[in-house]
C-alpha cells in the first residue's frame, strides 16, 4: 500500500463520491478509480460497495479507514516532529464566519511580523465542519464559540463578550432609555441560518426569557445580517468584536439592559496530535493580543 492510495481512499471515504473526492485532491477521477482499483487488488477484496448514487464502505473498507487515520496519522506527526523548528512551517487554523473576519486579522499581523518564515492557513466553516476537521488532525486549531461537543478535543476560552442589540436608525426602540429581552420579543429577527452557533446563542438566550425569536430571514453571512437591519428588515444580536468592526451610520447599537445575551469564544485543539512548537506560540499570541 502506497501513502498517497490511503489519502485517496479516505477522502473517497469521507466524501462517498468519486467525483467530489478528485475534486478536493485535485486529481482527476480516472487517477483516483485507478489508485481505489489497485487497493482493492492488493487486497483481494472491495473496500467500497458501489450503488446507484453513492458508494459505501464494505467491512473491510470499515477496518482499513480506521488503520489508515491511525497511520497517516503517526507519518504526519512524525514528520511535523522531525522538521519541528519553532520559526517556520505551515499552521492551519480554522474560525467560524462570525470570528474569522473580525478578530482574526490583528492576530495574524502580529504573528506574521514575529515568525515571518511561518505561514498561516486560514479554514473558514461552520462549527460541525471545523470541529471533525480537529479531530481528524486536518486543522492544528481552531477558535469556535461554546457550546459544543469537546469529545476527543481540548480547549481553552480565550474570552467572553457581549451580544449588542442592532436596530435601524430610526427604529422606535431607540426612544427608550433603557432596552430590556421583553421589549424585543415582539419584533422579527434578522438572523444566520440554523448551521452557525450564532443563531443558537441568541435563541437560547431568547427562550430564557421566555420567548420564541421569529426569524424572518436567514443568511450565511453576518454583514448580510447588518445590511438587512439596515433596510429595516428586522433587528439582531450582534458579537461586540463585529460592533467594534462596523463603521456604518445606518443602523445604530444597544446594550440590552439586564443580563446581557453572551458568547464564550474558546481555541480548540486535538491533544491527541502532535503540537508544533508553533502552534504553541501562536496560542500564546491569542491571548496576549486579547489582554
Amino acid at each position: 500500500m502506497e501513502i498517497d492510495q490511503l489519502r485517496y481512499f479516505l477522502k473517497v471515504a469521507e466524501c462517498g463520491n468519486y467525483t467530489r473526492a478528485a475534486e478536493e485532491l485535485a486529481v482527476t477521477q480516472p487517477t483516483l478509480s485507478r489508485s481505489i482499483q489497485k487497493l482493492e487488488e492488493e487486497l483481494g477484496q472491495p473496500v467500497f460497495e458501489r450503488k446507484s448514487r453513492s458508494i459505501e464502505l464494505t467491512d473491510v473498507g470499515r477496518l482499513l479507514q480506521s488503520r489508515a487515520i491511525e497511520a497517516l496519522s503517526i507519518l504526519d506527526d512524525t514528520k511535523a516532529e522531525l522538521t519541528d523548528d519553532g520559526k517556520s512551517g505551515r499552521l492551519r487554523v480554522g474560525a467560524i464566519p462570525t470570528i474569522a473576519p473580525y478578530f482574526l486579522p490583528k492576530v495574524l499581523r502580529h504573528f506574521a511580523h514575529r515568525f515571518p518564515k511561518a505561514s498561516v492557513m486560514i479554514y473558514e466553516n461552520t462549527t460541525d465542519n471545523l470541529l471533525k476537521n480537529c479531530r481528524q488532525g486536518d486543522l492544528d486549531l481552531a477558535v469556535l464559540a461554546l457550546p459544543f461537543d469537546t469529545k476527543h478535543l481540548a480547549y481553552e476560552v480565550l474570552f467572553e463578550e457581549e451580544l449588542s442589540l442592532v436596530l435601524p436608525q430610526d427604529h422606535e426602540l431607540l426612544k427608550k432609555k433603557k432596552i430590556t429581552a421583553s421589549d424585543i420579543q415582539h419584533y422579527p429577527f434578522v438572523l444566520l441560518d440554523e448551521a452557525h452557533c450564532l443563531t443558537d446563542s441568541i435563541v437560547s438566550f431568547c427562550k430564557q426569557r421566555s420567548f420564541q425569536p421569529v426569524s424572518v430571514e436567514s443568511t450565511n453571512q453576518l454583514a448580510t445580517v447588518l445590511e438587512l437591519v439596515s433596510l429595516s428588515h428586522g433587528i439582531s444580536l450582534i458579537p461586540e468584536m463585529t460592533r467594534q468592526c462596523d463603521k456604518s451610520h445606518s443602523r445604530e447599537y444597544r446594550s440590552l439592559a439586564g443580563i446581557k445575551p453572551m458568547r464564550t469564544v474558546v481555541l480548540v485543539w486535538n491533544p491527541y496530535r502532535f503540537q508544533s512548537r508553533l502552534s504553541e506560540s501562536f496560542r500564546k499570541m491569542l491571548s496576549s493580543v486579547i489582554t
